[in-house]
C-alpha cells in the first residue's frame, strides 16, 4: 500500500510540474497533467484511499477544463463522484457525503449533453439514480426522471421508458399516488407507441391498483375501458382479472378482491405493485359473500327449533 500511496504522490509531482509556467515554458501542459493526475487517482483508488483520489479525478476535470477538452472532464467528474460512492462501504459516515457525490455526477451529466453524448448523460444520471436510491427516495425519482427526458428527446424510447419505470415504481413506495399514476401513465403511452402491447396491459393493472388505493374507482374503470382499443387486451387474462377485481370492488365483494388481488397476475408483479395488491382494501370495510343455499337452509331449520324450545314450557 505504501508504494501505491508513493506512487500517487509522485504523479502529482509530475502534474504540478506541467502546470508551472517559466522563461522556457510560458504555457502549461494541461494535457500530460491532467494524465497524471488521472494515474495519480487511479493509484489512491488501489490504496482504498478514496478521498485522496476523488481530489485527484477533480484536479484532472479541472486540468480538462483548461484544456477545453470537455468529454474527458465529465468523466473525471463522474469518477470523482463514483468514489463516494465506492466510500459509503467502507465508512458509514460517508453516507453522509453521497449528496456531493450525485452533485459531480449531475455536473458531468449537464456537461455531456452539452458536449454532444446525451446517451453518456442519461447512463450517468441512471448510475446516480441507484446511488442516491437508498438515501434519498425523492431526488432518485428526479434524476431516473431526467435520465428519461434525455432518451426521450434522443427518440430512445426503449431506454426512456426503462427509467420512467423506476421512477413510477419509488413513487409507489412513497406513496405519491397521484404523481404515480401520471408516470405510469406516461410509460404507457410509450409502450403503446413502440408496440408493446403485453407490457401496456400490464401497466393497465398497475394503473388500476394506484388509482383504487386513491379511492377513485372512476380513474380506475376508465384505464380499463381506454385499454380495450390496445390489440389483444378484450379477452385476455389481465383484463378478465380487472374486471371481475373492479366488479368486486365496486360490489363491495371482499372475498373477490381478495381472491382477485391474490392471484399470481398480481402477486409476481415488480414487489411495489405486489404490495399495493395485498394491501387493498373494499370501501366501508367490505362484505363477506353470502352463505350457501344448503347452509342458509341448515341456519332457517336451526332458527325453528330455537323458536320451538322458547315456547316449549307453554305460556306460563
Amino acid at each position: 500500500m505504501a508504494a501505491k500511496i508513493n506512487e500517487a504522490h509522485d504523479h502529482i509531482a509530475k502534474a504540478e510540474k506541467y502546470l508551472r509556467t517559466s522563461f522556457m515554458k510560458w504555457k502549461p501542459d494541461y494535457d500530460s497533467a491532467a494524465s497524471e493526475y488521472s494515474k495519480a487517482a487511479v493509484a489512491f483508488k488501489n490504496a482504498k484511499m478514496l478521498e485522496e483520489a476523488k481530489e485527484a479525478y477533480l484536479q484532472e476535470a479541472e486540468a480538462h477544463t483548461n484544456n477545453k477538452t470537455r468529454y474527458f472532464c465529465c468523466r473525471a467528474l463522474e469518477a470523482a463522484g463514483m468514489m463516494l460512492k465506492v466510500s459509503t462501504y467502507v465508512s458509514l459516515q460517508d453516507m453522509q457525503r453521497i449528496p456531493e457525490a450525485i452533485q459531480y455526477i449531475e455536473r458531468a451529466s449537464m456537461m455531456y449533453v452539452e458536449n454532444g453524448t446525451p446517451d453518456t448523460a442519461a447512463l450517468a444520471l441512471d448510475r446516480a439514480g441507484k446511488l442516491i436510491e437508498s438515501q434519498d427516495l425523492a431526488k432518485a425519482v428526479d434524476l431516473y426522471q431526467k435520465a428519461a427526458s434525455v432518451f426521450e428527446n434522443e427518440d430512445r424510447l426503449r431506454q426512456a421508458v426503462e427509467m420512467l419505470g423506476k421512477s413510477s415504481r419509488l413513487l409507489v413506495r412513497q406513496h405519491k399516488l397521484d404523481e404515480a399514476a401520471v408516470s405510469i401513465q406516461k410509460e404507457k403511452n410509450m409502450y403503446k407507441e413502440i408496440e408493446n402491447y403485453p407490457t401496456c396491459f400490464k401497466k393497465t393493472s398497475a394503473q388500476v391498483l394506484v388509482h383504487l388505493h386513491r379511492n377513485d374507482f372512476v380513474a380506475a374503470d376508465k384505464c380499463v375501458r381506454e385499454s380495450y382499443s390496445l390489440p389483444g387486451f378484450s379477452g385476455s387474462e389481465d383484463c378478465i382479472a380487472l374486471e371481475q377485481l373492479l366488479q368486486g370492488y365496486d360490489e363491495q365483494d371482499e372475498d373477490q378482491v381478495h381472491r382477485v388481488c391474490n392471484s399470481p397476475l398480481f402477486k409476481y408483479m415488480d414487489n411495489d405493485y405486489a404490495k399495493l395488491s395485498v394491501s387493498l382494501r373494499v370501501p366501508g370495510g367490505g362484505k363477506k359473500k353470502k352463505a350457501p343455499a344448503a347452509d342458509a337452509g341448515e341456519g332457517g331449520a336451526g332458527a325453528g327449533e330455537a323458536d320451538e324450545d322458547e315456547y316449549a314450557g307453554g305460556l306460563c
